[in-house]
């Protein structure tokens, strides 16, 4: 497939050059203080810091560990790895020790860059002897062998390296839903076809604002603020705390924001905490006043400048798209996988049709097998392989170079994709009928106080669903008559063999910390299935529609 694309550090290079005084990333440092760096700030940091890296003599395309929160200076490591001629290797924020300790040694890292971060002394056990530390700007207290300001010390180089399309620019690891993470290789050509084609889509360019608040170590936020900033010349704001996210969020007042289904509902819920829900419904719905109102609430968000809003992640409850829709601010969705640098689907401006996520991305190939249903796509952003598992990544591939997404899903005539669930996830009740639980989960979320569930049914008679509720007050008895309510609608939509059997409330929040989601919010099934398991069956026994776990 041949489709003309730049590489990011020419892109980078390009920028550089051409407005050197033009602020490119804007960083909170505390007490209300930012601290901006122009392009041509990163430009200088990120070379004296590859002056360094190149001194250490270590082997061309060396793989380097990056454990930080988003920030700056991220970003300047990054590039600074990449113009050493070395291969960055991102880990989540919020790993434990023993995850750590996986990825970087699993990895061969030679070194790791660690900046932001809310538990260092938690994290710091993981590093294996002898990988050598290196301190970022507003990194936590602790012993490094190496600060950002030794690198500093170094002269910048003065080449403009230029590595292969078909160079190992990243490896990513998943977030692990099934299991142990798996290291996924992307070119710089991959990166390179992804953001120029993407950033093409929605036409944005550098008087345009990001605010990066989603793990950049994740292929979405990596692709949308890191790559698509270099590529559209755009200015990123970083939030700084989850206490600060409104303020960093109306500071910013990006023009561009991407988010995930449940962050999308968050901002719903602080909504709802400030105006009733039937108030706000009234008031949009007045003729002249009801868009002057949805304009008040998306300003008191931080949002009422955002012309591109974008979800990914999972599927977005068709409500909450409506209620958006309704306050004017229309959230699109898109589609993607780490082995495809995020790129395969997304809605576009103005074709929205709730219920499907969109076309193909340009330069996307997409069919759906036959008898599996399985959603398989193709590009020039598809990865290289899983960093030392020729095996799974023959699973993945397909011998002619798919994709296989491992999602279920079906095409409409003009070839925007629905999904109907994951193949993996599906099950057998005792009945011997298949249910996908993705569908349901994602219907049953609509509800204002679900903030999160699980569907089971392994062996069951029926479904029942396993929820968490919102942190809002609530009175018990008004609530078990609304989920009530709520599961009887649902279960009027589903297949005689999908209907749910019951809710049930559970105890426990279920988090990152506490091993229930992925670092990237996602329910982790078989943790939840082995948790609830002994009491499962006892519950599906119970007569109640909705009851709440002793």
């Amino acid at each position: 497939m041949s489709v003309a694309f730049r590489l990011p550090l020419q892109v980078f290079f390009e920028r550089e050059a051409r407005h050197p005084r033009k602020p490119f990333l804007v960083q909170p440092i505390g007490g209300g203080e930012v601290q901006t760096l122009t392009w041509g700030d990163v430009g200088h940091q990120a070379r004296c810091a590859a002056h360094w890296l190149r001194a250490r003599e270590l082997p061309q395309g060396s793989h380097i560990g990056l454990i930080s929160k988003n920030c700056a200076h991220w970003i300047i490591a990054d590039l600074a790895i990449w113009m050493a001629g070395h291969v960055s290797v991102p880990l989540y924020p919020n790993l434990t020790a023993d995850s750590v300790a996986h990825v970087l040694t699993h990895s061969e890292a030679a070194l790791v860059l660690i900046g932001k971060l809310d538990d260092w002394p938690a994290m710091a056990p993981g590093v294996p002897a002898g990988v050598l530390t290196i301190s970022l700007p507003l990194c936590p207290a602790g012993e490094f062998d190496f600060s950002w300001a030794d690198l500093q010390a170094s002269s910048p180089i003065q080449d403009d390296p230029a590595p292969s399309a078909a160079g190992l620019a990243t490896i990513i690891y998943t977030s692990g839903t099934t299991g142990l993470p798996k290291g996924v290789m992307h070119s710089f050509g991959a990166l390179g076809f992804a953001a120029t084609r993407g950033t093409e889509l929605f036409g944005l360019g550098e008087g345009d604002r990001l605010l990066s608040y989603l793990p950049l170590c994740h292929v979405a936020e990596r692709m949308f603020v890191e790559m698509a900033s270099i590529y559209t010349g755009q200015t990123v704001y970083f939030a700084e705390s989850l206490d600060t996210f409104l303020t960093d969020l109306r500071r910013a007042r990006p023009t561009a924001l991407f988010g995930v289904p449940r962050i999308w509902t968050k901002f719903q819920m602080g909504v709802y905490s400030k105006i009733p829900e039937k108030r706000l419904e009234r008031l949009l719905r007045l003729p002249f006043i009801g868009k002057r109102v949805g304009h008040k609430v998306l300003a008191g968000l931080g949002l009422d400048a955002v012309r591109i809003a974008l979800s990914g992640a999972a599927p977005v409850p068709e409500a909450l798209l409506r209620w958006y829709r309704r306050l004017g601010l229309d959230v699109l969705e898109v589609y993607g996988m780490t082995e495809s640098c995020g790129y395969s689907h997304v809605c576009r401006p103005g074709q929205q049709t709730i219920g499907w996520i969109g076309l193909p991305c340009p330069g996307v190939e997409v069919r759906i097998d036959d008898p599996s249903g399985e959603v398989q796509v193709r590009s020039g952003a598809t990865m290289l392989g899983y960093f030392k598992d020729p095996q799974k990544t023959a699973e993945t591939l397909t011998a002619d170079g798919f994709l296989r997404t491992g999602d279920k899903g079906e095409q409409d005539a003009v070839g925007r994709l629905r999904l109907t669930g994951r193949l993996k996830e599906i099950f057998k009740t005792s009945k011997g009928k298949y249910v996908a639980p993705a569908p349901i989960e994602n219907r049953l979320a609509e509800h204002a106080h679900i903030e999160q569930v699980c569907v089971v049914g392994d062996g069951l008679t029926a479904p029942i669903g396993l929820c968490v509720l919102s942190a809002m007050g609530h009175d018990r008895q008004a609530l078990r008559s609304s989920l009530e309510r709520w599961l009887e609608q649902v279960n009027q939509a589903l297949d005689k063999h999908e209907r749910l059997r019951q809710l049930v409330v559970v105890k426990d929040s279920w988090a990152v910390e506490n091993g229930f989601l992925t670092p990237t919010l996602k329910i982790k099934r078989n943790v939840i299935e082995s948790t609830y398991g002994p009491q499962i069956q006892g519950w599906s026994e119970r007569t109640e529609a909705v009851l709440w776990q002793d």
